[in-house]
């Protein structure tokens, strides 16, 4: 199961993986952390699935796996690069890796 914890407004406006769910990190523009998201994630996967955490970069993802671990999640990995990967020397996401870069499947609002 693909897990996104980007924000909603990052899925809408950078777009998506077709068929991920969607439990947020955090929100807003400030990305304040949601305190319930372990919560909303075992309303959305079993502890015991497989579960790929997806982010922008991989680091909101890597603290939500950790999140997810710790609180007893069994399987639970980072998406290492992200969906838009790191930034380049012009400050600019998707020229060097991430989820859009490989060409793996997204769509965009």
């Amino acid at each position: 199961m693909l897990v996104d914890v980007r924000t909603a407004e990052e899925r809408k406006f950078v777009g998506q993986v077709p068929g991920s769910v969607h439990v947020p990190w955090a929100t807003g523009t400030s990305l304040t952390r949601n305190p319930r998201f372990v919560r909303e994630l075992e309303a959305k996967v079993g502890k015991h699935q497989n579960v790929l955490l997806l982010c922008r970069s991989g680091k909101r993802s890597a603290l939500a796996a950790e999140a997810a671990t710790k609180a007893g999640f069994t399987a639970v990995f980072n998406v290492l690069e992200g969906f838009e990967g790191e930034l380049d020397a012009q400050q600019r996401r998707g020229t060097a890796d991430g989820w859009r870069f490989r060409g793996l499947p997204w769509s965009q609002d």
